[in-house]
Parts: C-alpha cells; structure tokens; sequence
C-alpha cells in the first residue's frame, strides 16, 4: 500500500513540510498513492499546545485517519510520502504487530527519541519513537497497534541529539553509531536474526552541502551516494515490509533532482 499523508503539524509551524511532500509525488506521478486527509482543527500558528505536545488535537485526529486507513486495507507493505516524523507511529507499530523479526532503520540527523517533558520544542516530530516504545504521551496510546523495543531501533547519520535523548540511547543500548558502516550493521541485524526491516527516512540525514532542502540542516551528514548504497544493500539482505520519504521543503523539481535516486529505492 502507498499512502500519502502530507503531516506538517507535528513540526510546530512547518508548514514548508506539506508542499513538500507534494513535489515528491509530482514526481512520482504514481496515481496508487492513498491520500490521506489532514485535520483542520487549528494548528501552527493558531495551534495549541496540551500534554507538551504542540497540535496535539490536530495530530491526534489525523493519525487517527491514518490508522483506520491502514488497518482497513491490512497491507503487507507500507510506503508513505511525508510529512513530518511524528506520522511514523502508525505505519511502524502496525508492520510490527505483523511480523515478528522486525527492525527499524532511522536515516536521521536527529534521535526522535525525547518523551514530551524533555523537549524543548514540544514538537511531536521528535517524540515518535519514545512514542513506539511506549514510553511517551499515554493519550498517544490508542494510535499505536504493538510498541517496539529498544533493541529493534538502528540510526544511520544521526548527529544532533539532546541530552535527554542520549541518555535513553546509552540505556537501551541502542545502535547510534558515529560514522556510518553499513556492513557492521548488517551484521547486527543477522545476529539478531532480524528479517523485516522499516526504513525511515528523513531527508536531513544527507549532507546539506549535497541536499539543504530539508526542514532542518545538520552538517556532516550521509553523502547521497552513501545514502543509496546504505538502502540497496538492506534491500538485498532483508525485506523492506516499510518505507517513508519525509521532511523535504522544495517545490521545485529541478532542486529535488539530488535525491531523485533515494525516492527511487524507497518508494518505487
């Protein structure tokens, strides 16, 4: 199943996120993607915050959307065009609930790991995977169809996390390596006899000498050409039961041109 959910409130105010998504299916040009409607209860600038959670209403009625979308169709696999971060709580705890063996790879700049109290932002895009391990806002709950565990989740390119989020990352043991090999981890992932894999994939995990048209930019991240030989071996060695391409701001087709490769692997 292909979905497209063009999520922004879960960045606060980032509303370049939604037009965003929307180049990368003009690109495409891919009619089977399921459009999945946003809330329009207030939000942005008008939106307001409850439980820590900026939007928290908007975002809750629209994953409720998605949810009941997805579980209706009971896909055996998941690509989605985004939007921001926080959407991935729907599509990875319903793959998990599906298959046992099942890991999570982060392509991010950033850990995403922070429960509600420890960010600074309140914005939902960094909560999703404390979220998935359900540690995060309990009225979240409900949209959840499994929690994962900490040894499920691996970050490629990540680079910019807070202290709180560290400190759940040493403690959970998770793989967040400083400089990316891709065959060391495809090692760990035999080794724990994983087979399904989703791949998350947040734009800012490139380098923005080679890609700034993401929501945040990070220096040091992953070359594109890393970035791509990172997903066709996963792709050889697993199965991707999940896939999402998230985060990117660029109307123009001619500046989306650099990833055209990584949309390609991810979506197609």
């Amino acid at each position: 199943m292909k979905i497209y959910f063009p999520q922004w409130q879960g960045s606060g105010k980032g509303t370049p996120i939604e037009p965003g998504a929307k180049a990368v299916l003009e690109y495409l040009k891919d009619e089977s993607f399921v459009k999945v409607p946003l809330s329009k209860l207030p939000a942005g600038e008008k939106g307001k915050q409850r439980y820590h959670i900026n939007n928290f209403d908007a975002l809750f009625e629209q994953l409720k959307y998605l949810k009941k979308t997805i579980a209706s169709s009971n896909p055996d696999t998941l690509k989605i065009i985004g939007g921001d971060c926080g959407l991935e709580i729907v599509p990875v705890s319903f793959l998990n609930k599906k298959y046992s063996n099942f890991g999570v790879i982060w392509f991010d700049a950033h850990a995403d790991i922070n429960r509600p109290c420890d960010s600074a932002s309140c914005n939902f895009h960094g909560m999703p995977l404390r979220t998935l391990l359900g540690e995060g806002e309990t009225r979240m709950h409900s949209l959840l169809s499994s929690t994962i565990d900490a040894s499920q989740i691996h970050y490629i390119g990540l680079r910019d996390v807070d202290p709180a989020e560290q400190t759940r990352i040493n403690e959970g043991n998770i793989y967040a390596p400083k400089e990316t090999n891709i065959q060391e981890l495809v090692q760990l992932l035999h080794k724990k006899n994983i087979e399904h894999l989703y791949l998350h994939f947040d734009f800012d995990c490139l380098e923005p000498t080679e890609y700034p048209q993401t929501y945040y930019n990070v220096a040091g991240g992953l070359k594109v050409k890393e970035a791509e030989q990172c997903i066709k071996t996963l792709k050889k060695e697993f199965k991707i039961v999940g896939s999402s391409a998230l985060e990117s701001i660029t109307t123009s087709q001619k500046e989306l041109r650099p990833i055209t490769g990584i949309i390609n692997l991810l979506m197609i």
